[in-house]
């Protein structure tokens, strides 16, 4: 059942979201830091443990598997409606700090992706199929 995924989305939302305001108001910033972001490792770690396993298997499996694939397009749809022009007025580190991570993760591109390559040549069957 996808309610069990959409449960646990939002069990880990609130408490990544609560996390994050402690977060901040620990270090004085009037905002949330990185509640998203803590709410998503919940939810990886959650959906990938054992106690979670009879919840995670079957049809109420399918919807957690289902919101776990959709929470990275709803972290990043969260992350556009950040203030992009107060981080500009911020001064030029903010800008180059920005710049630099887009460069860098442009980078370990290649490196990610040969992450579990296999190297063995496809075998060819009797047909001439791959």
């Amino acid at each position: 059942m996808i309610v069990y995924g959409v449960a646990l989305l939002s069990a880990c939302l609130i408490l990544g979201m609560l996390i994050g305001e402690a977060l901040g108001v620990a270090l004085g910033v009037e905002a949330n830091v990185g509640g998203v972001g803590i709410a998503m490792l919940f939810l990886v770690f959650t959906s990938n443990s054992d106690k979670f396993k009879a919840l995670t298997e079957g049809t109420s499996g399918a919807g957690i598997q289902f919101w776990s694939a959709m929470y990275i397009p709803i972290v990043v749809a969260m992350a556009a409606r950040q203030n992009v022009a107060a981080a500009v007025d911020g001064g030029l580190l903010a800008l180059l700090a920005g710049v630099a991570a887009v460069v860098v993760s442009f980078a370990l591109v290649p490196v990610i992706s040969k992450i579990g390559k296999n190297d063995a040549p496809p075998r060819i069957n009797d047909q001439g199929a791959v």
